[in-house]
């Protein structure tokens, strides 16, 4: 049956029909309404059914990455406007039109393949690069699936891996193409260059009152102020009401004797091994161990060299085997047990026996957990009080002074980045609180901002300064700078352009340079992408193979710097295209032979979606 597939592939009727599928989902929207549907179902693509259960968790999966990229998690409005939903529903379905193919086929494979693949999965590797079920566990744990659900869609996964390779398989890059990709990525050339510099044109005069004003008018934008405001910030969480505790020193020595019997840290022990690649090195140790030898003798007869594996407690090593044979271990002995390549030789470098903490050790932390403890039994108390305060308008420093609470003073711009400075507010919790301040009004009685740690912020406007246009007498001295910047800019394209002309005429490049007061050099040979450690990026690159042998010119490469070039050399890359661009290139290839053709299956089993269910997955996803 693969072979009919393969074939089907390699036919004239199949790459017409992958040359004239769909590509892409740029179209693809969610627009359809299936009432038939049942509500536990999103949609079906053939007789496959994508269900919300399915959905709910590759969409949540897709936007976590999308949070990552953006440095937060995205509004559903956000996510909307970006297509997520679309984009998953599309990835679905494609999945699911794929695996009805590959059932329609009889593709699929034993539950000993898909164990052979779980045991390779290094996702799921101990700390010896061993398959650890705990480590597996854990992560079907965290993730929210059952142990039948990751197996079920492995299942689908390694179908759909068949059914890829029986069509794709076998797809290789043109020759004529390997060869004109060869030349494009493996041609060199170099040349003659020098760099013209603010050193290489004379300084410009230092500018008038005249000049400084044109230019202010001309960069106004550039030198305006943003709307700042001043507001006094007052934080009331666990933590800085615990900040204003002060604990006595016999409630702290009778927390140690009531809880000293937990106080007990666990012994770690510092853990190296030997990999010993070979039966003769295994038999060695063996014979040593035998024998009486020393781990470092070993070591130094061997000429092996031991790498540390860190320092644990026993619970801390996953690998059963490992944490058994190190912490059985006494005085300098070492033990030898099997390992992902062979024989290991186990040996402990340092113990740290652990045991009963110290007063003294302990005191600091007691203290901490005492104020904490005590504070959130006062919050909810203190927290009504100072809302009391705040609605007989008594100002934040007098409130402050009355918890022995600390005041911040802040001068705050939209972005929020100045709430950095107090602590008690969290990176989460910036945004919301510079909004909210944003919208206050002067002298007008501001409601609390919940912040996410369990916490109260009040605070007081007292001023704002709006945006406006600095004055020249504000920015002179910026304004010398940016204006003597651009100055020396112009001169410096102005000459760059007269050397061309003079390159056009037929000058030397070193005669040119000479001039200048500076001195031509020589690039290594490079391709497209420059060369390494020189002025000589690809901005410069791609310019200097524009043209043929006789091609000089000047551009600006990604520093900034003004290169002034001639070519030198021209090597044409020879033979063939180097592997593991061709197995890249010829990757790409059937990717998007891949990309066209699930598309095209997708269309003919037939997507339907159940516009109602969807919405429900999505308003549950968000947590409306």
């Amino acid at each position: 049956m693969l072979d009919n597939l393969r074939s089907f592939a390699k036919s004239w009727p199949g790459k017409v029909m992958g040359g004239f599928l769909l590509v892409g989902l740029a179209g693809f929207g969610v627009n359809n309404v299936i009432g038939s549907l049942g509500s536990n179902t999103v949609a079906h693509v053939g007789n496959q059914e994508i269900s919300t259960r399915d959905f709910a968790r590759a969409y949540q999966n897709k936007i976590n990455q999308f949070a990552n990229q953006i440095g937060r998690m995205p509004t559903a409005e956000e996510a909307e406007s970006f297509g997520i939903p679309s984009v998953v529903i599309g990835e679905l379905a494609q999945n699911a039109a794929l695996e009805q193919l590959a059932t329609n086929y009889g593709l699929g494979v034993s539950d000993t393949k898909l164990g052979e693949k779980l045991r390779k999965d290094s996702n799921f590797s101990g700390t010896l690069g061993n398959f650890d079920p705990k480590v597996f566990t854990d992560a079907l744990r965290r993730s929210g699936i059952t142990e039948a659900d990751y197996f079920a869609t492995q299942s689908k996964i390694a179908s759909r891996e068949q059914l890829v390779l029986s069509l794709f398989g076998d797809a290789e890059l043109p020759v004529a193409a390997s060869e004109l990709i060869n030349r494009y990525i493996g041609d060199q050339r170099s040349v003659d260059y020098f760099v013209i510099s603010d050193t290489t044109v004379p300084a410009p005069a230092a500018p008038t009152d005249a000049d400084l004003a044109a230019y202010l008018t001309a960069h106004q934008t550039e030198f305006r102020t943003v709307e700042t405001r001043a507001v006094q910030v007052l934080v009331l969480s666990p933590q800085t009401l615990a900040d204003t505790k002060t604990i006595a020193y016999a409630e702290i020595e009778a927390e140690y004797e009531r809880t000293k019997a937990s106080l007990v840290k666990p012994e770690r022990r510092t853990v190296e091994q030997v990999i010993l690649a070979d039966a003769a090195q295994a038999e060695l140790f063996a014979a040593g161990k035998t024998s009486g030898k020393t781990f470092a003798a070993l070591l130094t007869e061997t000429g092996l060299a031991a790498a540390e594996i860190g320092t644990f407690s026993k619970p801390e090593v996953t690998d059963t085997a490992l944490a058994d044979a190190a912490f059985g271990l006494v005085g300098d002995d070492f033990v030898i047990i099997d390992g992902a390549v062979g024989k290991r030789a186990i040996h402990v470098s340092l113990v740290d026996l652990g045991g009963q903490v110290s007063f003294d050790d302990a005191k600091a932390d007691i203290a901490k957990t005492l104020a904490l403890a005590a504070a959130k039994k006062e919050i909810a108390d203190i927290q009504d009080q100072i809302e009391e305060l705040r609605a007989a308008f008594k100002p934040l420093k007098d409130i402050a002074d009355r918890f022995a609470l600390k005041l911040h003073d802040v001068a705050l711009t939209a972005d929020g980045t100045a709430l950095s400075a107090v602590e008690a507010i969290g990176e989460d919790d910036r945004a919301k609180v510079s909004e909210t301040v944003f919208k206050a009004e002067a002298g007008k009685l501001t409601p609390s901002v919940a912040l996410s740690a369990n916490g109260n912020l009040w605070f007081d406007l007292s001023k704002v300064d709006p945006a406006r246009d600095q004055t020249l007498d504000e920015v002179r001295d910026a304004l010398a700078t940016a204006w003597t910047a651009e100055k020396v800019e112009a001169a410096i394209a102005e000459a760059a352009a007269a050397v061309v002309v003079r390159l056009d005429a037929g000058e030397a490049i070193a005669d040119i340079a000479t001039s200048l007061n500076t001195f031509p050099q020589l690039s290594g040979q490079f391709t497209r992408s420059g060369e390494t450690d020189t002025p000589i990026d690809s901005v410069v690159a791609a310019a200097v193979f524009a043209g043929g042998d006789s091609l000089h010119g000047s551009v600006v490469n990604q520093q900034g710097e003004h290169i002034v070039f001639n070519l030198v050399n021209l090597i044409p890359a020879t033979g063939p295209l180097a592997a593991a661009a061709a197995t890249s290139i010829a990757n790409d290839q059937r990717d998007d032979m891949f990309g066209q053709f699930v598309t095209g299956v997708r269309d003919d089993a037939g997507l339907k979606i159940n516009q109602q269910a969807l919405m429900q997955a999505l308003a549950l996803n968000s947590g409306n």
